[in-house]
């Protein structure tokens, strides 16, 4: 079965990106280099990083989600992230990315708070 394909769903001009258990430094090199595959193949006018599985996080996978709103142009909206672990939003929050982008906690998404991409403009 191919794993890129799981991992990555595009709709809209919308990537979605699954992201694995461990998002660590070689797990986040890998996606960043298939993203920007994408990127470079297809117009994308944002990202979705789906935390559903996701348990771990460092510095890596900061630097991952960094790199891409860059290469999106920093553009305000251009990233978000939904399924989020209380765990793994701490993190996010820590470092400050609330700033840059929309979280949407695993408890949001129960409560329908976790709408689709630009709904909530």
């Amino acid at each position: 079965e191919n794993k890129m394909e799981q991992r990555f769903q595009i709709g809209d001009a919308v990537l979605t990106v699954s992201l694995p258990a461990e998002l660590d430094h070689p797990n986040a090199e890998e996606i960043s280099q298939e993203i920007d595959q994408i990127l470079q193949g297809q117009y994308i006018r944002g990202i979705v990083f789906d935390f559903a599985q996701t348990t771990f996080m460092d510095s890596s996978g900061i630097g991952m989600i960094m790199g891409r709103y860059k290469a999106l142009g920093m553009r305000a909206d251009s990233i978000r992230a939904i399924r989020v672990s209380s765990r793994i939003e701490s993190i996010l929050k820590l470092s400050r990315k609330h700033k840059v982008m929309k979280i949407c906690s695993r408890k949001d998404q129960e409560d329908g708070k976790g709408e689709d991409y630009g709904a909530d403009k």
